[in-house]
């Protein structure tokens, strides 16, 4: 059994998809593609497909990552490019590795995220930055299912600026005035999302975006903490396959048809 990682995108009005819709479409992209699919056992048998920390309905991403299961060796970017041909516009299958390694779910310690605030002049959010940076603890609510839930939103992030506009991957183009903040958060429990960060800044330092701010996943990986940077995940992978002779069925399959 083969097994390969793909990072795929949500983009512009696709990021409104939920995580179901975004699987029934993922399903059918599989067997268009006439991927030999491995299968789990049981009365209703699915496709061993392995999802992994999926972005928030109504959120942009350019970095989702899942794990597919093959009955049969099958060149990733070959795969790749057929599965992206089988998707809508985007979501777009834009990296793929054979998977070398154990425990890419693991490797996804923090979130790079990016946030436009339209009708916001970058001076006050650059204010609002930092008195979020400063503060001690930032108390946030969010509706749970047992009820209104507080916790502290600050130890979960890494790092918070405000960037140039000029930076951006913009989803909805504006002449108003726009502030674009940059955001890295670790994956902890419970889970802190953008949304908690604005509500954080709401608290702490009355920033309050007329409009919903527009959400945009820039990547997820490893947490260096000392440079602050996320690392790509798929990175073990094509070191490990850098390293190895290429097999038998690899070289076999680089030449055979999907």
């Amino acid at each position: 059994m083969q097994r390969i990682r793909l990072r795929y995108t949500k983009r512009g009005r696709l990021r409104f998809t939920s995580h179901r819709d975004f699987q029934r479409a993922f399903e059918r992209a599989l067997r268009r593609a006439e991927v030999p699919m491995a299968y789990s056992a049981g009365f209703t048998p699915h496709p061993k497909v392995s999802y992994a920390n999926a972005a928030p309905t109504g959120t942009g991403s350019e970095a989702e990552y899942l794990e597919i299961a093959l009955t049969a060796t099958r060149d990733p970017q070959t795969l790749r490019a057929l599965l992206d041909e089988s998707l809508p516009d985007g979501l777009d299958i834009v990296d793929a590795v054979e998977a070398r390694t154990s425990g890419l779910a693991d490797r996804l310690t923090a979130s790079v995220w990016e946030l436009r605030l339209d009708g916001v002049e970058p001076a006050d959010a650059q204010r609002a930055v930092e008195v979020f940076n400063s503060a001690g603890t930032v108390e946030v609510q969010r509706m749970a299912k047992n009820g209104m839930r507080t916790f502290d939103a600050r130890p979960a992030v890494a790092s918070l600026e405000s960037v140039e506009t000029h930076d951006a991957q913009a989803d909805r183009p504006t002449h108003r005035p726009c502030a674009i903040l940059r955001l890295v958060v670790r994956h902890v429990t419970p889970a802190v999302r953008p949304d908690d960060v604005l509500s954080g800044l709401r608290a702490v330092a009355d920033l309050a975006p007329p409009v919903p701010a527009a959400v945009t996943r820039l990547a997820q990986g490893l947490l260096d903490e000392e440079t602050g940077t996320v690392t790509d995940p798929l990175a073990p992978d094509r070191e490990a396959a850098a390293t190895e002779p290429p097999t038998a069925g690899a070289t076999a399959a680089a030449k055979a048809p999907l």
